[in-house]
């Protein structure tokens, strides 16, 4: 039986992922900061939470991740730790550096100061990339952060590289788009989106207050993106991924394929409100996986129609009477 570790267990990609390793029978360990008070929700909302040990680990502290490392003795870690938000990064610069490039670096450390022959995935992100217009990124496009976010990703990123050419490690990064579920917080703009929807059409008042929505994505199903991770794990050599649908639309055609689900148009509920503009932002943002279909066997199934779809049937599935 393999065991795998997964730093942040209780966000969006950890519940998910750890279904699919239970699945595949891995002895699966899940980390938070304090687990002794963390609810882990989003396990028990895919009914595993009993099926998981927790471990308390702050990745920041180079001892705690030794002692969880020689506690678990893992197979496979999976680093889907850190602060997720680019809009919060804006605001908690110093938190999203220390929390997704510092905790990086430990684990590339820890792991090679052991000399466990563990493989590690790390969470990239498509932010890195900045902005290419309608040229479709790949793993060869130059990055071009534009948020503290990106920053830290982008150092993350380059953090592994080094590890796995310096120290042999095996250690590959998932440059992963947009990829979205039901088990998004509400400050994340898809699920505040649905959420209004669902609850203007159930009577509910109020209008949906959103920023930029000519901003063009790569959306897909997070359920189908961790398999892709664990793919990579599963090759002879460590590389690099980008991980997406290859379709691109804009946050508008998002809005209005929500609002269609539960019978409304969007135009009537929709407001526009500058203060919710970041800093800086990516106009487009669009993929190539051909990488990933040719040597991994991954192609996402669901594009962003079917994910909106999916999205407003778990909503009214978890606010039904």
């Amino acid at each position: 039986m393999k065991t795998a570790l997964i730093c942040g267990v209780s966000g969006q990609d950890g519940p998910f992922l750890a279904r699919f390793l239970l699945d595949k029978g891995y002895r699966v360990v899940g980390t938070s900061r304090d687990a002794q008070i963390s609810s882990f929700a989003n396990l028990d909302r895919l009914g595993i939470r009993g099926r998981v040990r927790v471990e308390s680990a702050s990745l920041n502290d180079f001892r705690s991740v030794l002692q969880v490392l020689a506690r678990s003795k893992p197979d496979e870690v999976y680093n889907l730790a850190g602060q997720s938000s680019v809009s919060l990064s804006f605001e908690q610069p110093v938190e999203t550096l220390e929390s997704i490039s510092v905790a990086s670096l430990n684990l590339l450390e820890a792991i090679r100061f052991t000399g466990q022959s563990t493989k590690l995935y790390n969470a990239g992100s498509s932010e890195c990339f900045g902005e290419t217009g309608e040229a479709p990124a790949d793993e060869s496009t130059p990055f071009r952060p534009r948020s503290p976010y990106a920053v830290a990703k982008s150092a993350a990123f380059w953090q592994v590289a080094n590890y796995r050419e310096a120290y042999g490690l095996f250690a590959c990064s998932g440059i992963l788009f947009n990829h979205e579920s039901h088990l998004r917080p509400v400050r994340f703009v898809t699920k505040k989106i649905v959420a209004a929807a669902c609850r203007i059409a159930s009577g509910g008042e109020g209008k949906l207050t959103l920023g930029n929505i000519k901003v063009r994505r790569d959306w897909g199903w997070a359920p189908e993106y961790v398999e892709a991770m664990w793919l990579m794990l599963q090759r002879d050599h460590p590389e690099d991924y980008v991980i997406a649908t290859g379709e691109t639309n804009s946050l508008e055609d998002f809005v209005a394929a929500a609002f269609a689900e539960v019978g409304l148009d969007w135009r009537e509920h929709v407001e526009i409100d500058s203060r919710l503009l970041r800093p800086s932002d990516i106009a487009v943002g669009r993929a190539n996986p051909a990488k990933a279909a040719r040597e991994l066997g991954w192609k996402a199934r669901l594009r962003m129609r079917d994910v909106a779809r999916a999205m407003v049937e778990e909503e009214r599935a978890l606010h039904a009477v």
